[in-house]
């Protein structure tokens, strides 16, 4: 009960810059919570090994099954939406430029969705520390206005106690900040390695794809 009501006596004396932190810690943890569902229970890694197993289709020529394959995948494997254009885009007879673009669309999307929001949490780091630094000046410049016409006896005292409630706001804005900017990194290194991942399986079913394509391109010319 004594820690609740130091927090208490903290944010009240702290006035509206605690608070402003206490926003800025919520949303941070909102997106850390978001952000590790998204990424680590959402997404799967081993698209490169999932791409394979799409390979003997693919230089077969079976896009049409390639394509059945690919949409029975989820949404927590997103190569298969990736491998789904480019089969899509060789069986209309695309070019290598075709598949490449159709691809390159998809992967930007899927990308994309892997980094949303986590800029936002080394935001939110620096704005707590800044608020917690702002919220201490303003505190400090209060408490010695405060003093400035207080007997000589109590000055130190009120001055001490001016300080104290004011490094709250700096302590808090720091308990905001560091546990964003750790998770912001974390976040950041799982985005990355799953949108390299992505890449890679991307890349290897661009390649299967192209020879397919002119595989396929020629047998219809003949067959006309």
């Amino acid at each position: 009960m004594e820690a609740f009501a130091t927090i208490a006596e903290a944010f009240r004396s702290g006035g509206i810059w605690m608070w402003l932190i206490f926003m800025a810690q919520v949303v941070s943890l909102a997106i850390i919570a978001e952000r590790v569902m998204a990424l680590y229970l959402s997404r799967k890694g081993g698209q490169r090994r999932i791409a394979k197993q799409f390979e003997e289709d693919i230089r077969k020529g079976n896009l049409e099954k390639v394509i059945t394959r690919s949409q029975n995948l989820g949404g927590s494997d997103p190569i298969g939406k990736v491998i789904q254009a480019g089969s899509q885009a060789a069986l209309d007879l695309g070019g290598r430029e075709e598949i490449q673009a159709r691809m390159d669309e998809v992967l930007l999307a899927e990308n994309t969705r892997n980094e949303k929001r986590i800029g936002f949490l080394a935001m939110m780091g620096n704005v707590g520390t800044l608020l917690g630094l702002l919220g201490t000046i303003i505190g400090m410049i209060e408490s010695f206005s405060s003093v400035s016409s207080a007997n000589p006896v109590e000055k130190a005292t009120m001055l001490s106690h001016g300080i104290s409630i004011a490094m709250h706001a700096t302590a808090y804005g720091l308990i905001v900040a560091i546990p964003a900017l750790v998770m912001y990194s974390v976040l950041q290194n799982r985005a990355n390695m799953l949108s390299e991942d992505l890449n890679q399986g991307a890349l290897m079913a661009f390649n299967w794809l192209s020879f397919s394509s002119d595989s396929i391109s020629g047998r219809k010319t003949k067959s006309k």
